[in-house]
C-alpha cells in the first residue's frame, strides 16, 4: 500500500526571514510568497511545479547551515542556470556532468544552506 502521494513543502532553516524572502523570492525568482507568516517564522514559495513548495523557517538558537538533506531543483540547462545565478551574486560550484544521467550544480543561499540544480546530461 502506497502511503504518500507527493511532497507538499520542503522547509529550509534561515536566520533572517527578510533576507530569505528577498533571496528566494527575487534572486532565485520564486516570486511573491504564497504564505508569508513572519509571526510564525514561516515564508513559503511556489517551486515552479504543481506540488512541492519551498518554505523558509526561522532557525532555532545554535542552528548550523544544512549540507545534508538537499533541496534539488530542476532546470532546463544547468550550466546556463549556474551562469545566471552567478550573475545575480549567488555562490555556485562548477556544474558536474554525470555521464548518461544529469548535470548537477551545488549553490548556496546567503545562510550557507546547500541547494542543488540538475538538468539532463547531454
Amino acid at each position: 500500500m502506497q502511503i504518500f502521494n507527493g511532497i507538499n513543502v520542503v522547509s529550509i532553516s534561515v536566520t533572517d526571514l527578510d533576507k530569505a524572502r528577498d533571496f528566494y523570492g527575487n534572486t532565485l525568482g520564486f516570486g511573491a510568497p504564497v504564505y508569508d507568516l513572519p509571526e510564525m517564522g514561516w515564508v513559503e514559495f511556489k517551486s515552479g511545479a504543481d506540488y512541492g513548495n519551498i518554505s523558509v523557517t526561522l532557525a532555532a538558537e545554535g542552528w548550523q547551515p544544512s549540507t545534508g538533506t538537499t533541496l534539488v531543483l530542476n532546470v532546463e540547462d544547468c550550466p546556463k542556470a549556474c551562469e545566471e545565478l552567478r550573475s545575480r551574486g549567488v555562490r555556485c560550484d562548477d556544474p558536474v556532468v554525470v555521464p548518461g544521467f544529469v548535470i548537477v550544480c551545488d549553490f548556496y543561499d546567503p545562510f550557507g544552506n546547500r541547494l542543488q540544480m540538475v538538468s539532463n546530461a547531454p
